[in-house]
């Protein structure tokens, strides 16, 4: 798996042939470099961001210490942000995310939380221990049933509805039962190509409409190149090769949400 570095470009920075606007526009914009090697990866990335309905408690705070994801009936560990969670911090809108990595592109047929023992419920200032069980041990299970594209993003929003999971027992006690809610969606899209012949070796932006830019260089014998990780819009194109080859560019890229799209073998003159 690549690494992405970001930065950030000053207007000042001077790069060859790079639209004029990028070059003396007194603002800034990020950018991030995308690993060529990426191309040959069949990942996908994916998110998820706990949310919650309000309840009557003066807090509920939940273990959270991992989360795997079910892909093409294999099991995987994902890289959780372990903690106690208060849910109604996350309330009227409100989310904090648990998860963001790449996990292997395919059939996403099930993903679960796993809880640890430190689950609470404050009651008129008093803390009252909660059990969960099932969820200590196989995880809170939350069915998806969602092919994964290579190169394509996907967030999910885990509704934990603490009202509804909260079981006071005739002695007192209370009990997790958690009723939750996924929403899902592919929040980018993917672009693909190929500039010839390869050794030309350009370096390429994707520029949106907001000069937002993110580069990306191309595979150094095929001459493939990917830019994951777009938000839908319409972009442009600037490949920069070494010399004695020519600058190009491509304009009215449209990105849309969730799909490939194919850029036509550009070749260099």
């Amino acid at each position: 798996m690549s690494n992405n570095n970001y930065c950030l470009l000053k207007p000042v920075v001077k790069m060859k042939s790079l639209i004029p606007v990028i070059i003396f526009s007194i603002l800034l914009f990020s950018c991030s470099k995308q690993d060529s090697q990426d191309i040959s990866e069949g990942n996908s990335r994916i998110s998820f961001r706990l949310t919650d309905a309000p309840a009557l408690y003066d807090r509920v705070e939940i273990d959270l210490v991992g989360a795997v994801a079910i892909v093409d009936d294999s099991a995987i560990d994902l890289e959780v942000n372990a903690g106690i969670y208060n849910l109604l911090d996350f309330v009227n809108g409100k989310d904090t995310i648990i998860v963001d990595q790449e996990i292997p592109a395919g059939k996403l047929s099930q993903i679960r939380l796993i809880l640890g023992d430190n689950n609470s419920v404050v009651v008129n200032n008093v803390a009252n221990a909660m059990k969960t069980p099932s969820a200590q041990q196989s995880g809170l299970k939350l069915n998806i049933h969602e092919d994964f594209v290579p190169g394509i993003a996907y967030e999910y929003l885990i509704d934990f509805d603490a009202a509804r999971s909260i079981v006071k027992t005739g002695n007192g006690k209370f009990i997790l039962k958690p009723v939750i809610k996924v929403a899902a969606k592919s929040v980018s899209g993917l672009v693909v190509g190929v500039v010839l012949p390869a050794k030309a070796e350009p370096l390429i932006y994707a520029i949106s409409a907001g000069l937002d830019s993110v580069s990306t260089k191309p595979d150094a014998v095929s001459g493939r190149y990917m830019f994951k990780g777009l938000s839908a819009g319409t972009y442009k194109l600037s490949f920069i090769p070494v010399e004695p080859y020519r600058d190009s560019t491509l304009t009215g890229i449209v990105v849309k949400t969730g799909v490939v799209t194919k850029i036509d073998t550009l070749k260099f003159k």
